[in-house]
């Protein structure tokens, strides 16, 4: 059985840093591309970043220099640094891992970034 699961979602101030983690079982995960995405309220969930399995990375524009993804795969493990954030990011922050057409999602994690 695959699961994905998201840990370090909380309220943050703006300007803050929070560290997104997420523990993947059940897929072997060097081979699965990585990533993140985020729904906010009333809005369509969009990509935030992803890596590939041989590690090189992709940002959405809103996030570039401010958010950092990394994996480690000796711990089935994809992290999300987030720094200097604003209430735009504010969201729920889902992991995903795909490999060709299988794809899976995990239950996601609520960030709020509020004074």
């Amino acid at each position: 059985q695959v699961q994905l699961v998201e840990s370090g979602g909380g309220l943050v101030q703006p300007g803050g840093s929070l560290r997104l983690s997420c523990a993947a079982s059940g897929i072997i995960f060097s081979a699965y591309a990585m990533g993140w995405y985020r729904q906010a309220p009333g809005k369509e969930r969009e990509l935030v970043a992803s890596i590939s399995s041989g590690g090189s990375t992709i940002y959405a524009d809103s996030v570039k220099g401010r958010f950092t993804i990394s994996r480690d795969n000796a711990k089935s493990t994809v992290n999300l640094q987030m720094n200097s954030l604003s209430p735009e990011d504010t969201a729920v922050y889902y992991c995903h891992c795909i490999l060709y057409t299988t794809h899976y999602w995990g239950k996601g994690t609520l960030v709020t970034v509020s004074s």
